[in-house]
C-alpha cells in the first residue's frame, strides 16, 4: 500500500522517537519574545532532554538557544522586566552541596548566565504565578508536614535520606496521584520578591549566610538547620499546613503583587471540592472568594487592570448526568458573578483576558478540533476566530496588539508554535527549532448517523496508494478518556506509524466525547458499553463500506478508557481479527477502589451501571486474539485490572498445555503511559508485529530487546 521509495520519519521508529518536540511557550510581557521547550532524544536514546529556544512573536528571525545542560529546563516564566523563570535540576555553582532537587532558575532579559534563586530542600515544583507590575512571584513547593520552615524542611529531609527512611504516613485520602505517591510532603505555595535581586561575589565569611526567622543575619549555633541563604529571597509560606489542599486548580497574582487568587482544594469525606480564594501575599490574610457544596470553582484568570475574575464554574457529575464547565466572570474580590456564553454548549479548556477586558480568548474542543473563539465580558455572542482542522493550547496574548500565541497541532502535524490575529483571526506560523515533519497519507473527515439519529464523526488516516483496487486494512483506535476527543496530535499515540505501514487508521469520536455538547456526553453516561459501543461499530461500518478500506482485515485498539473499550468490543463482538488492550479497565467493582482517585470513580457510576458495564462478565465470549499491554508504576489504572484480565483469558481460553493465542506486554517501570523512548520502540514493535501476523496473515516476529 506504501510506496516503497517513501521515506518519513514515521516509516522507522528510531527515526520517530527521534524527532524534536515542541512541549510548551510563554510570551515575553513586551509582546516580543517567544520562549519554546524543546524536548530532544538523549545520546543514549533512553530519555528527552529538554532545553528551551527563543524565536521572535512576530514571525520574522531565527530561533536560538537559550539553556544546556544535562538536566534540562521547563515550566518557563516571565518577570515583569522580561526575564526567563525555569524550573531545572542543573547544578548551582554557588551552592555549597550538588542536590538532585530541581531549583528556579532566572535567566535575565540582557543577557548573561542563568542563576539560581531558590535553594530549597525538596526543590520547586514550578512558577505558579507571576505579577504584572510588580516583582512578586509563587512558586509551588513541596515542605514536609512536620516542618516549621524551609530551613527546618531541608535537615529533616536530610535526616529521612541518611536513615534511608521511605515510608510515609498517611492521614488524609488519596495516597497516589497518576504515577508517583503522594507524600510524606505537601503541595505549599511560597511567594518570593525578587525586588533587589542582583548578582554579587559570594560571601563566605562564618555569618554571612545566617538568616533569624525575621530574615536578618546572624550567627547559629552547631546543632540548628542550615540557614536559608541570605542572599536569595526570602519564601513565605502562604498555605501553611495545607494538607492536598494546595494541589490547586490555578492560581493568579494580581498586577500588584499584592493578592493571590488560587482555587484550592477543601477537603471532604467523599468527592473534594475547589474554591476560589483571596491570599494576602504580605500577611498569608485568607478570605473565601466562590465557594459552593457541589461544585468546583477552577482556573481563576484576572484581567490585565486587575479589575476582573473569570474562572470555571463546574457542578458535581453524578450518575444521573455529566456536570457543565460553565464560563463566569466576576469582580476580582468576587462580587457581581455572572455566566458568560450561557446558550455556548463547549467547555473552556483555556481562557485569557483580552488586553482591554472586553473579552476572553477561549479555546475549547468542537466538532474534532481545538479552535479559538472570543468571548464578549458583556454577555455578547461568541465570535469563532480560527477555522482550520487544528487544535490550539497554551493560549498568551500579546499586550500591545491583542494577538494571541499558541501551539497547534492536528494528526498531521505535531504541536508548533504560531500567532493568531486578533483581528482577522488568520494564523501565521512562528519560527521553531523542530522542522515540520512530512505528513504521511491523506486525512478525511468522515461520520455516521447512530441508531438515535446523532451524527458520529471522526478522523480517517488512509495510506498512500489506498484505492478500490488495493485497500488498506482497517485499524479502529480508541481514545482514552472517556471526556476526550480525537482533535490534537498526541506523541504517545501516532497513527503515523500505522500508516506509513499500510494501515488505514480511524479516529472516532463516540458517546462521551468532547466538543458535541453537553447532551452527546450524556448519551453514554452510567452506561459505557451502550452508546460508545454501538457509535463505534456504527461508524466502523460506515468507513468499511468505503472502497479504499478492506472490510476483511480489520482490528482495534485502545488505551485508559480506550482499553475499556477494547475489552468491551472483544467481548461483544468478533468482526474483527485482533485487539490490543493498553492500560485497560477490565473489572469495574476492582478498579472503583483501586484507582488513585476513588471518590470521583465512584460518585459517577449507580452500583447498577458499574457492574453492568464491566467488561470482565463478558470473558468467556472473546474469540478475538487479544494483545494486552500494561505499566506496573500506572496508578490511574493500577495493573491489577490486567494482570486479572490477563488471569481470567488463560483461565478462559488458553489451551490443555497452558499456550494461548494472546500476549501480554509488561513494562515493570512504566505507568499510564509508555514514556521512555526505548521502550515506546519496544511497544509498536509488539503491537505492529502483533497486528500483521493476525490482520495481515505474517509469520509472528518476536521483537528485539524484549528477551
Amino acid at each position: 500500500m506504501t510506496d516503497s521509495t517513501t521515506s518519513t520519519p514515521f516509516h522507522s521508529l528510531d527515526r520517530y522517537i527521534a524527532l524534536p518536540r515542541v512541549e510548551g511557550l510563554a510570551l515575553s510581557p513586551d509582546g516580543e519574545r517567544v520562549v519554546l521547550t524543546v524536548a530532544t532524544l538523549s545520546a543514549d536514546g533512553t530519555r528527552y532532554e529538554r532545553a528551551l529556544w527563543q524565536v521572535p512573536a512576530r514571525g520574522e528571525g531565527a530561533p536560538r538557544r537559550l539553556t544546556r545542560s544535562a538536566k534540562g529546563e521547563a515550566g518557563v516564566a516571565f518577570t515583569r522586566d522580561g526575564d526567563a523563570l525555569f524550573v531545572s535540576g542543573r547544578p548551582d555553582a554557588e551552592a555549597e552541596k550538588e542536590h538532585d532537587a530541581s531549583q528556579l532558575w532566572l535567566l535575565p532579559a540582557g543577557g548573561g548566565e542563568a542563576r539560581a534563586i531558590t535553594r530549597l530542600g525538596g526543590g520547586v515544583s514550578g512558577v505558579a504565578a507571576t505579577a504584572l507590575e510588580a516583582d512578586t512571584i509563587v512558586i509551588a513547593a513541596d515542605l514536609l508536614p512536620s516542618s516549621t520552615g524551609v530551613e527546618d524542611d531541608a535537615a529533616a529531609r536530610a535526616e529521612r535520606s541518611e536513615k534511608k527512611v521511605a515510608a510515609i504516613l498517611h492521614e488524609t485520602y488519596p495516597v497516589r496521584y497518576w504515577d508517583h505517591d503522594l507524600g510524606p510532603a505537601e503541595p505549599h505555595l511560597l511567594a518570593l520578591d525578587l525586588e533587589g535581586l542582583a548578582d554579587a561575589l559570594p560571601d563566605r565569611s562564618p555569618a554571612a549566610d545566617a538568616r533569624d526567622e525575621t530574615g536578618a543575619t546572624g550567627a547559629t549555633d552547631g546543632d540548628a538547620p542550615t540557614p536559608y541563604p541570605a542572599h536569595l529571597p526570602a519564601p513565605r509560606d502562604l498555605t501553611p499546613r495545607p494538607g492536598r489542599s494546595a494541589d490547586t486548580a490555578g492560581q493568579a497574582l494580581t498586577p500588584d503583587g499584592r493578592t493571590l487568587i488560587a482555587a484550592l482544594r477543601v477537603p471532604s469525606r467523599g468527592l473534594p471540592r475547589f474554591e476560589i480564594v483571596a491570599i494576602d501575599v504580605a500577611t498569608g490574610e485568607r478570605r473565601t472568594l466562590l465557594g459552593e457544596e457541589g461544585v468546583h470553582y477552577e482556573y481563576p484568570t484576572i484581567s490585565r487592570d486587575g479589575t476582573a475574575l473569570a474562572y470555571l464554574r463546574a457542578p458535581f457529575s453524578t450518575p444521573e448526568g455529566p456536570g457543565d464547565q460553565e464560563l463566569w466572570i466576576a469582580g476580582v474580590d468576587g462580587s457581581n458573578p455572572r455566566r458568560l456564553a450561557e446558550g455556548w454548549d463547549h467547555w473552556p479548556a483555556e481562557f485569557r483576558f483580552a488586553p482591554d477586558g472586553a473579552s476572553l480568548v477561549v479555546a475549547a474542543d468542537h466538532d474534532g478540533r481545538g479552535p479559538v473563539f472570543r468571548v464578549p465580558t458583556d454577555g455578547g455572542a461568541v465570535e469563532q476566530l480560527t477555522h482550520d482542522h487544528f487544535s490550539y493550547t497554551g493560549l498568551q496574548v500579546d499586550a500591545a496588539t491583542g494577538d494571541i500565541v499558541a501551539l497547534r497541532s492536528s494528526w498531521q502535524a505535531p504541536a508548533h508554535p504560531v500567532r493568531i490575529d486578533a483581528g482577522t483571526g488568520e494564523v501565521s506560523a512562528l519560527a521553531s527549532p523542530a522542522a515540520p515533519t512530512p505528513e504521511v497519507g491523506t486525512m478525511t473527515e468522515v461520520d455516521t448517523l447512530a441508531a438515535d439519529g446523532s451524527r458520529v464523526r471522526g478522523w480517517l488516516l488512509t495510506p498512500e496508494g489506498a484505492s478500490a483496487e488495493h485497500p488498506a486494512p482497517l485499524l479502529l483506535w480508541i481514545h482514552g478518556g472517556p471526556l476526550n476527543s480525537w482533535n490534537a496530535w498526541s506523541w504517545r499515540w501516532a497513527p503515523q506509524l500505522a500508516v506509513a505501514r499500510g494501515y488505514a487508521v480511524l479516529l472516532p469520536d463516540p458517546a462521551l466525547s468532547t466538543g458535541y455538547g453537553l447532551d452527546f456526553i450524556a448519551r453514554g453516561w452510567n452506561s459505557w458499553g451502550e452508546k460508545p459501543f454501538t457509535d463505534l461499530m456504527a461508524i466502523t461500518d460506515a468507513v468499511e463500506r468505503r472502497p479504499e478500506i478492506d472490510e476483511t482485515r480489520t482490528a482495534a485498539m485502545g488505551g485508559s478508557f480506550g482499553g475499556y473499550m477494547a475489552n468491551w468490543v472483544a467481548g461483544h463482538t468478533d468482526r474483527f481479527r485482533a485487539i490490543v488492550s493498553h492500560a485497560s479497565l477490565w473489572a469495574m467493582d476492582q478498579f472503583g477502589g483501586t484507582t488513585d482517585n476513588s471518590s470521583y470513580w465512584t460518585s459517577i457510576f449507580t452500583p447498577e451501571g458499574l457492574d453492568a458495564n464491566s467488561p470482565h462478565h463478558a470473558v468467556a465470549d472473546i474469540v478475538t486474539p487479544m494483545l494486552v499491554i500494561h505499566g506496573d508504576r500506572d496508578y490511574r489504572v493500577p495493573i491489577g485490572e490486567s494482570l486479572r484480565l490477563w488471569s481470567e483469558l488463560n483461565a478462559h481460553h488458553s489451551a490443555d498445555d497452558g499456550s494461548t493465542v494472546h500476549k501480554f506486554l509488561y513494562f515493570p517501570d512504566e505507568n499510564h503511559w509508555i514514556l521512555k523512548p526505548q521502550h515506546a520502540v519496544v511497544w509498536y514493535e509488539t503491537v505492529f508485529a502483533f497486528l500483521d501476523q493476525h490482520v495481515l496473515g505474517a509469520d509472528w516476529k518476536r521483537p528485539a530487546n524484549i528477551g
